[in-house]
């Protein structure tokens, strides 16, 4: 398992974005040399976990649950079969590119160490928006990447420190329970009868995330 690359994106004006100021940071391009990684800051404060890296709509991203975006290079290479373009690692948006490790069947609050020094944990799956859907500009993209329900985890960050590509990945924490990311985004998007075994993961789950389940639970029990 490692990583082959880290993206990060520059805030640009675009015609899709609905950020204030009409920019957004999600063309994100592999860079060179090390990134440092560190906790952004509360959401709707907090931006990215990467140095350098835009994000530009706080409401709904960045902060420290949403600190860092991961995808699976073999989920984007099923993406370029279907598609029948090439996919660049950031195409997607994300900060981290990896080979060799599930990313959305990662359980939530699962660890990893990046490289040396650096400790991540999963916390949600990436609900897709109207910027990716301008981004990829593919009809229906939004409601198609729904369907296939793999889609890259969100992480806090344990232990900051510097990463870059080619760093190796390792899992050095697995929780007990069975709720993955794939998990969530379904009982999030289109199987909300799943929102009570979310509760499973507890707190390492985004607390956003956590809230929603707990009320659905009050409302029509397990």
């Amino acid at each position: 398992m490692k990583l082959l690359s880290v993206n990060l994106g520059r805030a640009e004006a675009v015609p899709y974005a609905d950020a204030p100021g009409g920019v957004t940071g999600i063309d994100k391009r592999p860079v060179d040399g090390p990134v440092r990684v560190s906790a952004p800051g509360p959401k709707g404060i907090g931006g990215s976990g990467l140095a350098g890296d835009a994000v530009c709509k706080l409401e709904h991203h960045g902060g420290d649950d949403q600190a860092v975006y991961a995808m699976a290079r073999e989920d984007m290479d099923e993406w370029e079969r279907e598609l029948g373009r090439t996919l660049a690692d950031g195409a997607f948006g994300e900060n981290l590119t990896t080979r060799g490790l599930d990313v959305s069947g990662a359980l939530i609050g699962e660890r990893w160490r990046v490289g040396p020094e650096v400790v991540l944990e999963v916390t949600s799956g990436r609900i897709p928006c109207r910027t990716f859907q301008g981004h990829m500009d593919e009809k229906g993209w939004v409601k198609r990447f729904t369907q296939r329900g793999a889609p890259g985890a969100y992480l806090r960050v344990i232990v900051p420190g510097e990463i870059r590509a080619g760093d190796a990945v390792e899992i050095v924490h697995r929780p007990g329970h069975e709720v993955t990311v794939a998990l969530q985004f379904r009982a999030v998007t289109t199987e909300r009868t799943l929102l009570p075994r979310l509760l499973a993961a507890g707190e390492a789950l985004h607390p956003e995330l956590l809230r929603t389940a707990r009320e659905y639970k009050e409302r029509y029990g397990a």
